[in-house]
């Protein structure tokens, strides 16, 4: 058996986080069977749906490099097919033709309210003759659901799941416009698509069963469900926004590696042993369905931001250079040419180690592309006073002369240079005051990393343009 499986998102809005594990789960079981992963976009909802939201779950899936096989599925773009199938069943008995007026509807749950039972249709017209149908009333086209026993799946995640069929009304396959109903179009599309895994949030378990009997009525292989508990925020409510639970796209904007957030959606409601840092061919290698949880996972945004960290540390210098290139190169208004891409390269290895995302590590290499005169912090600028200028003024003439501009040559020249000038004096005392004329701040990489990737020219030149500054 091929597998087969499908993320289904309505597009009324951007991808949330959960349906982006929901995807990803997907994604991964299909990868691990090799098989296919199908993207659906369930659009009947015609007046809520937007072309904007569609595109949103397109950039959010390829960000998140959960990439689908073949063309993307309209719901919509099947609807002909969908009344047929209804019809077919209309046909062959197993549906039929339900009249009741709204009026008659509301009767029927305001009795059931009265008497404290759930609401369900009562199956008035079920075996009514169409000779009765009132004048003026479109009828709805209902299934001829099973009136005894039960209705049972074995859920790949929940086990077992038994449903007395006494608790199941007649659910409407075709609205009375002629438009089909959710259950309906999810089992059409479903099975036209060859769909063998339905995996999907735990919200939609009470649905499972319904769609269960209109398999079965139209006489079709039935998929295997694994039914996901849902994400909720860290005090255990559902999770909204308050929780840090955005659109994918909010965190990408923030700073987010694709590869974190798709190993921290990982890991919430699934386990391999002990692992916290799972590589993608690592997840495809080890994914499976039995190691799910039944109990709702917690998001906690700082685990993410510590995770994305970590991806950040360990990632690769030329990536993570490319990844916060265009935003420098917005920030002073040109591109970066080759030699300044090979500065940014090369400064990551000192930048990556302090950055939970990628607006942090673009924010920190930004002064070594700052055009001199730097602007500085006030703290900077604490730090260019009498002695700090002091030492800055002595050590320009004698940084120029230094033959080699290596970090181990500047740093032992400085170093002999504070022991000349007072033994007693701390590397800080000069070290501070050429951060602040270097980078126009009191936090940067190792000061002398730093002037080592400006070269000595550029070095000299901010060096001078500070003490100007300070005059």
């Amino acid at each position: 058996m091929t597998v087969v499986t499908r993320f289904a998102p309505s597009p009324t809005g951007y991808l949330h986080i959960g349906g982006a594990r929901t995807a990803l789960f997907n994604w991964l079981f299909a990868r691990h069977h090799q098989g296919k992963f199908l993207l659906r976009i369930e659009d009947t909802d015609r007046k809520r749906s937007s072309q904007d939201a569609v595109e949103a779950i397109y950039e959010g899936l390829t960000w998140l490099e959960l990439d689908w096989d073949g063309e993307a599925v309209s719901q919509f773009s099947c609807v002909d097919r969908h009344r047929q199938v209804a019809l077919s069943l209309l046909e062959q008995g197993k549906a039929y033709r339900c009249y009741c007026s709204k009026q008659e509807l509301t009767e029927m749950r305001e009795a059931a309210r009265a008497a404290g039972k759930p609401w369900k249709y009562d199956g008035r017209w079920r075996d009514r003759e169409p000779a009765d149908a009132p004048d003026g009333v479109e009828p709805v086209i209902r299934l001829k659901a099973p009136l005894e026993g039960e209705t049972v799946i074995t859920d790949l995640v929940q086990g077992e799941v038994r449903v007395a069929n006494e608790t199941l009304d007649d659910m409407i396959l075709l609205r009375a416009d002629g438009t089909p109903t959710y259950m309906l179009a999810v089992v059409v599309d479903d099975h036209d698509m060859a769909v063998s895994h339905v995996i999907r949030g735990d919200d939609h378990l009470t649905n499972a069963s319904r769609q269960y009997q209109l398999y079965v009525a139209l006489g079709w292989d039935i998929p295997e469900f694994a039914h996901i508990p849902l994400i909720h925020g860290p005090d255990g409510a559902k999770l909204s926004k308050r929780h840090g639970a955005l659109g994918v796209d909010a965190y990408r904007d923030q700073g987010f590696l694709p590869a974190a957030v798709r190993n921290y959606l990982l890991r919430l409601g699934w386990a391999h042993g002990d692992e916290e840092i799972i590589s993608t061919a690592q997840a495809i290698e080890w994914f499976n369905l039995e190691s799910i949880g039944r109990s709702a996972s917690r998001f906690d945004i700082t685990k993410l931001t510590n995770l994305n960290g970590h991806y950040i540390r360990h990632g690769d210098d030329g990536e993570l250079a490319r990844m916060i290139a265009p935003t420098i190169a917005d920030n002073r208004g040109k591109d970066l040419n080759d030699g300044e891409m090979d500065l940014l390269t090369r400064a990551m290895h000192g930048l990556k180690g302090r950055a939970k995302n990628i607006n942090e590590l673009s924010d920190s290499a930004q002064f070594y592309f700052n055009s001199s005169p730097l602007e500085f912090t006030d703290k900077a600028r604490a730090q260019l006073d009498e002695a700090g200028c002091s030492h800055l003024s002595n050590l320009t003439s004698s940084l120029d002369k230094l033959a080699s501009w290596e970090a181990e040559t500047i740093e032992a020249h400085i170093r002999a240079y504070g022991d000349q000038h007072d033994p007693a004096i701390k590397l800080g005392k000069i070290a501070q005051p050429l951060r602040a004329a270097l980078s126009g701040s009191t936090v940067s990489p190792p000061i002398f990393d730093v002037m080592a990737l400006l070269g000595k020219d550029e070095t000299l030149v901010r060096i001078k343009d500070a003490l100007n500054t300070q005059a």
